[in-house]
């Protein structure tokens, strides 16, 4: 962690979150969400570049990373429940307003976030992450995203994916990040780093949780999505087809999407410069003024 970094545990009463915060105590509030399999230092290459941009940015271990508590049910990863995580910490550092930025599943959340909540998400930028909305259509329309996605079945599998996960120092989960990204992406220190995280008692089930949960639950649509939405989208996203971004784009009523064609899904981590330049320009808009039309603005790199 950065001398310019806080760090600390927050007690929400259903959970208890660990969170590093970074910037301005004034400036505008920023929360971010990893995916998995991260943990808050995902955002090591944006976070130092908003707080000197003037933001305020909090990033979340979310439930079952990091520091955070680790829940052992499944129910406990229901969208619901991490959602109301996001929220409660929100109202916990006095945000009534906030901004959200989301990858992987970090970016599941924020989406909810901004369904169930859009009073209180000022905007939303999400990295490679659909809208959990349109998976379902995509599925049944694509069975080259049905192949993609076939690791979420074999996540269902009680015990089993736990042991082939951890089995030879994580290595299956070392090739999720190395085998999906850029060569080089990922240094050997930094695999370290993450290692030390799975190997926590509790983690890797709760990590797995989540997909489960995502399967069993019953929930209603997010629908449309109310406030300014920027999706960032690596290309060559080996588990994401294209098409979820743009399907998720067309459920923002005020959406826009910029996308990377030779960035993977680590866009956040292969890109940053380009990654930084768009969130920070997204977040100093004034949208009250300036409303593009839903899902028809468009930059490539």
């Amino acid at each position: 962690m950065d001398s310019s970094q806080t760090s600390r545990i927050v007690d929400l009463e259903s959970i208890s979150l660990h969170i590093v915060e970074e910037g301005p105590a004034n400036g505008e509030p920023v929360l971010m969400l990893h995916g998995f399999p991260e943990f808050w230092w995902a955002w090591r290459k944006q976070s130092s570049a908003l707080a000197e941009a003037g933001f305020r940015v909090v990033m979340v271990d979310m439930r079952g990373y990091g520091q955070s508590e680790a829940p052992t049910d499944v129910s406990d990863y229901r969208i619901a429940n991490l959602v109301d995580d996001i929220v409660r910490l929100a109202s916990h550092l006095g945000w009534q307003r906030f901004n959200i930025v989301g990858h992987d599943w970090g970016g599941i959340v924020a989406w909810a976030v901004a369904s169930l909540h859009p009073m209180r998400v000022k905007r939303l930028i999400v990295l490679n992450a659909p809208h959990i909305d349109v998976m379902a259509d995509v599925l049944r329309k694509m069975p080259s995203q049905m192949v993609r996605s076939a690791y979420i079945a074999f996540f269902q599998l009680p015990s089993l994916p736990e042991a082939l996960l951890s089995a030879r120092r994580f290595k299956l989960l070392v090739d999720a990040l190395t085998k999906t990204a850029r060569p080089g992406s990922f240094t050997d220190d930094e695999i370290e780093r993450y290692r030390q995280q799975w190997q926590v008692e509790g983690h890797l089930k709760a990590m797995l949780n989540y997909y489960r949960a995502l399967i069993r639950e019953a929930r209603p649509a997010l629908g449309r999505i109310v406030p300014p939405v920027l999706i960032l989208w690596g290309c060559r996203d080996r588990a994401l087809d294209f098409r979820l971004a743009k399907e998720s784009l067309v459920q923002c009523a005020n959406g826009r999407m910029c996308v990377h064609r030779s960035a993977t899904h680590w866009v956040h981590l292969e890109e940053p410069e380009w990654t930084n330049g768009h969130i920070i320009r997204f977040l100093a808009e004034d949208h009250e003024l300036d409303r593009p039309e839903p899902g028809l603005f468009q930059e490539t790199a």
